[in-house]
């Protein structure tokens, strides 16, 4: 199989900014969102979680949907 040949600079570029983001999140060692529900903590907690949940598939909903298109252009030619 070939690699891609497309545009993948701006791809190594998110996957570059995703890896440093997530390495400096893991080194945090404070709390980010406290859930403990005094001022409205926890119901901030609870949309923190959805967003990230909702991020979480929809980028692996587009990275199944990347492999299939490549996985089809492959077939054809």
């Amino acid at each position: 199989m070939t690699p891609y040949r497309g545009h993948h600079r701006p791809l190594e570029r998110a996957s570059l900014v995703a890896a440093v983001t997530a390495a400096v999140l893991a080194g945090c060692s404070t709390q980010l969102v406290d859930a403990s529900g005094e001022r409205g903590g926890g119901g901030l907690a609870f949309v923190v979680m959805a967003v990230f949940f909702w991020a979480f598939f929809g980028a692996l909903f587009y990275m199944d949907r990347v492999r299939s298109r490549r996985e089809r252009d492959a077939d054809r030619g």
